[in-house]
């Protein structure tokens, strides 16, 4: 099984957006039949084998063995993906380009940058999966409180030349066995968490 299916054709919204069938897919991440799913989810048999052959023929579902049982061949299936993440292209005209976006400290902005690394992520990990090769990453994720709109810009301040001599220093494009990365920082502000009542 792939770690990520990046879903790009604008006609599957419809094909993954049913509950029925998400439920279908949750339960094939282990391999299963049409029987063993009708039954984990209390369904007829027939209607999961329906929804099964329509993720199948989209290939967000594999055929893994068949097995012989009371004088039929059982089909045993399993999602192709742990992960499905939507790419801007499914929206068609719609979905966020952050190059044609003028405002490059909107929200919109960090939103079009954030769906544009889901998709590149996502196809880079699908091309590793392939290969059986690791896909090497680096991610930061903290939570800081700033005391006032003056130490937020201070901080960004900081932070963006921190990041511009680390680029300056590390940036080889005349090495002939480099690879290019895209490095992508973004901040936003979060709701406190709840208070239990």
């Amino acid at each position: 099984m792939s770690t990520v299916h990046v879903v790009a054709d604008p006609r599957h919204a419809a094909l993954l957006g049913a509950p029925v069938r998400q439920r279908i897919l949750e339960a094939l991440a282990e391999p299963g039949s049409a029987t063993t799913v009708a039954k984990t989810l209390g369904l007829t048999r027939q209607s999961v084998a329906y929804h099964v052959r329509q993720l199948e023929e989209h290939g967000y579902v594999e055929l893994v063995r068949e097995e012989a049982r009371r004088g039929c061949l059982e089909r045993i299936v399993r999602r192709t993906a742990q992960y499905l993440v939507a790419s801007p292209e499914m929206f068609g005209a719609q979905g966020f380009e952050p190059r044609k976006m003028k405002d490059k400290f909107s929200s919109a902005y960090l939103v079009a940058v954030a769906s544009r690394m889901a998709r590149e992520v996502g196809e880079a990990q699908a091309a590793a999966d392939k290969t059986g090769k690791r896909l090497p990453t680096l991610s930061v994720d903290v939570e800081l409180r700033l005391a006032s709109p003056q130490s937020r810009e201070a901080f960004a301040e900081e932070l963006l030349d921190t990041i511009a001599k680390l680029a300056a220093k590390y940036n080889d494009t005349k090495a002939p066995d480099g690879r290019t990365y895209r490095l992508v920082v973004g901040a936003h502000p979060i709701r406190p968490p709840r208070r239990p009542s």
